[in-house]
């Protein structure tokens, strides 16, 4: 059994040393998540190019007709490369107790919700999950960073895959300031233009780079 220790040795070294050595989110879009339905998700391969908006959801808040909307802006920018990705949580007065079973099934029965719904996760405290801790950071998501303040904080993710703007729980998905800030996200692209040529106004109190 001694011809196998240096061996096994080096094999524990290098799962100890290995994390050391991972690399560092380049983007919100650098992790892998569960979707609803529990299947693998690399957010960066399936939305690459994409604007994207990201929002914890729950079922029993009072801001949850704001489904309604969702799902109406993701039909009518869908095809022009836009994406929804809604992230359920319970972590605001227990007001996502279901399963993902049971979130799926009222999002598409009460709101036609075809949009993509991810696994049930915390998105604050010290638990939360570590896709929502790169975008709470202020190290990794500088302005737009900050805890979440409750269910249906909005981020939208630009085609380089990076967040240019952030709306409070109460903008309503069709609000205008969300609306132009879609629009413009989607434009941006098709014209060639870089974000800092553009005025986006933001009334959700944050910057737009």
């Amino acid at each position: 059994m001694r011809r196998y220790a240096p061996a096994l040795f080096a094999l524990a070294l290098a799962l100890t040393v290995a994390p050391a050595f991972a690399k560092a989110p380049e983007g919100p879009l650098d992790f892998t998540v569960k979707d609803i339905d529990g299947k693998e998700i690399n957010l960066a391969e399936k939305y690459a190019g994409k604007v994207c908006l990201v929002v914890n959801v729950a079922s029993k808040c009072g801001l949850t007709p704001q489904y309604k909307e969702l799902a109406a802006i993701h039909e009518k920018y869908r095809e022009k490369g836009f994406a929804i990705l809604a992230f359920p949580s319970n972590d605001f007065d227990a007001e996502e107790p279901g399963t993902d079973a049971e979130i799926k099934e009222f999002c598409t029965s009460t709101y036609g919700v075809k949009f993509d719904l991810f696994s049930k996760i915390p998105v604050k405290g010290e638990e939360k999950a570590p896709f929502y801790a790169y975008l709470t950071s202020k190290e990794t998501n500088g302005d737009f960073g900050g805890e979440i303040e409750w269910n249906f904080t909005k981020f939208l993710i630009g085609r380089d895959g990076q967040v240019i703007a952030r709306f409070k729980p109460d903008a309503k998905p069709d609000a205008p300031e969300v609306i132009q800030a879609i629009e413009d996200a989607l434009a941006a692209e098709e014209a060639g233009d870089e974000w800092d040529d553009l005025d986006v106004g933001n009334l959700s109190g944050q910057a737009i780079l």
